[in-house]
This record gives C-alpha cells, sequence and structure tokens, in this order.
C-alpha cells in the first residue's frame, strides 16, 4: 500500500467529516431560525387578537355609554307616550306618531346591539331586574315580575341597566 495513498483518505475522510459538521451546522441554523420566524409569526397573531378584542371592548364601553345617556332621554319619551295615550281619541295623531318616533329609536339602538329587557310576567331575575316593590299576588307564583316602572337594557349579554320592577309576593 502507498503512504500516499494513505493520506489522501484521511484528507478525504477530515474533510467528508468537516463538510458533514458544517451541513450540521447550518441545518441545526435553519431549523432554529425557521422556529424562531414560526414563534413571531404566532405572538404577532396572538397581538393581533388581543389588538381586535381590545377594540371590540373599547367600542362596546364608547356605545354602553352612550346608550346609557339615551335611555333617561327614552324613559321620559316613555311617559310623554303614556300621558298622551291617557288623553283620548282626540290625542290619537299624536300617540301615532310618538309610537312610531319610539319605533325607530328602539330600532337605532337595536343596530348597536342595545336591546330592551324582557320583564312583565318574567320570573324575577336579580341580574336583569331591580325589585324597587313587591305587592301580594294569587295569580302569580312568587317572585314574578308584575310591573316594569323603568324599562331595562341590555348591550350584547351585558346589562346597561336593570328593568325596575314591582315584584310578586305570596298573596
Amino acid at each position: 500500500m502507498n503512504p500516499e495513498d494513505n493520506t489522501e483518505d484521511q484528507f478525504d475522510d477530515i474533510a467528508a467529516s468537516a463538510a458533514e459538521d458544517q451541513l450540521s451546522q447550518l441545518t441545526k441554523e435553519r431549523d432554529d431560525a425557521r422556529e424562531q420566524v414560526l414563534r413571531v409569526q404566532a405572538e404577532f397573531q396572538n397581538a393581533l387578537r388581543r389588538q381586535q378584542s381590545m377594540v371590540e371592548i373599547r367600542r362596546s364601553e364608547a356605545i354602553g355609554a352612550v346608550a346609557s345617556d339615551v335611555l333617561d332621554v327614552m324613559d321620559n319619551f316613555e311617559r310623554a307616550l303614556e300621558s298622551a295615550r291617557a288623553g283620548g281619541p282626540a290625542t290619537a295623531s299624536i300617540v301615532s306618531g310618538l309610537e312610531m318616533v319610539q319605533k325607530q329609536f328602539l330600532a337605532a339602538l337595536g343596530k348597536h346591539k342595545v336591546m330592551p329587557i324582557e320583564a312583565l310576567n318574567q320570573p324575577f331575575d336579580p341580574t336583569q331586574h331591580e325589585a324597587v316593590m313587591q305587592r301580594p299576588s294569587a295569580e302569580h307564583a312568587e317572585p314574578t315580575v308584575l310591573q316594569v316602572l323603568a324599562q331595562g337594557y341590555r348591550l350584547g349579554d351585558r346589562v346597561l341597566r336593570p328593568a325596575k320592577v314591582i315584584v310578586s309576593t305570596e298573596g
């Protein structure tokens, strides 16, 4: 065997080993870079979702604040409507006009997910109703809402204002 052949084989083995080490190192760096890119993409998506959630929360809070102010006006409007209804036939056209405005008002609130809370003849629910009085009733189970004194409203699932109600007691 020629000693030069042996040396050449050793150089080939060393070069091959170095190339494998370099390839292994580059493969590791590529995998690390890919992992880092995936992590950054995931963090970006999470930040985007958090931002969208915060925007929706702020929007809901803004609508809630405006709706709360408008609801006091709506209460006065409903009192005026009831007063006009009590006026008899002479006020029928006024009542009709006021009812149309009331429907438009409720539709405008509904566009922004502000909805009235159904209360009359419903079981009393302290998360949606505020009992301001109790009244004995033989016809209704205890506690049932007998009368709504002030309409309650919700924004989506959140109660903006509970309905102020009179609740039945055992009669």
